[in-house]
């Protein structure tokens, strides 16, 4: 079992157990039996401190001669991304705030990107959906582990109207159309059974009509105003290039990390 687990709680050793105190930086813990310091409520500390990072192979990267339009240079990146076996490189980090400014975050695929952003779809009655309709403004973050590559976009979060949505919920599979028909985003589920028979309920209904769509589908696309690319180094000389827009236009400058 990994030592992170914390899902039953460890029995304390009674003889000769010790008990550590509080201190400056570190509160109050207990020391297990077979295990390691553990900070109550927390984990393993110094285990997490000694984890390897930036363990990927970044490729060449010239920030000189980065492309006038940031979409471009994306495209490289995720071809590269793509081609050097990342998983799921459509895989992007998707931030939202709602009206009192509480964020919140999930992952979800991205649908599509051009010229005027990046497109993603999800159920109006679905935690983003809610805060963007109060609060439009988002940012996306992917995070190509192997190639120690990261990007950042922030901007306006726009939805795409009634016929994108259904263009984009008809272009799903059977099972994916099934999926978001069976479920009731958000409200309380008495249990995973209940939730499988829902969503066979639901296929049954996508395969008798395969022109259904799910009222509440909702395409979204955020067009951002400033994009990062990130790109690590094990001796931390991270590069960085920030793209920002003014009036439509681009422009792009070398930062610190």
């Amino acid at each position: 079992m990994s030592r992170l687990s914390l899902l039953r709680p460890p029995v304390l050793r009674r003889a000769g157990s010790s008990v550590r105190g509080r201190s400056p930086d570190q509160g109050r813990s207990v020391r297990l039996a077979g295990a390691p310091p553990v900070r109550q409520g927390g984990v393993v500390r110094h285990e997490l401190r000694s984890l390897p990072a930036l363990t990927g192979h970044a490729p060449e990267f010239d920030p000189e001669a980065v492309p006038a339009d940031p979409y471009d240079l994306f495209a490289d990146w995720f071809a590269h991304a793509r081609d050097a076996g990342v998983p799921e490189p459509h895989a992007v980090t998707l931030a939202t705030a709602d009206a009192r400014g509480r964020p919140s975050s999930r992952v979800l695929v991205l649908k599509d990107v051009g010229p005027d952003g990046f497109a993603f779809a999800t159920d109006e009655r679905s935690g983003k959906a809610a805060d963007l309709a109060v609060n439009p403004q988002a940012a996306l973050t992917f995070w190509w582990q192997p190639v120690v590559r990261q990007v950042r976009v922030e901007g306006v979060a726009r939805y795409l109207g009634d016929e994108a949505s259904a263009a984009d919920y008809l272009a799903r599979s059977p099972a994916s159309r099934a999926a978001a028909l069976g479920v009731r985003p958000g409200e309380r589920l008495g249990s995973v059974r209940q939730m499988r028979d829902a969503m066979a309920a639901a296929r049954e209904r996508v395969d008798a009509d395969p022109g259904l769509v799910l009222r509440q589908w909702q395409a979204w696309r955020v067009e951002p105003d400033r994009l990062e690319f990130w790109q690590g180094s094990r001796d931390r000389a991270h590069v960085r290039v920030v793209y920002t827009r003014t009036q439509g236009d681009w422009s792009h400058t070398l930062t610190w990390p």
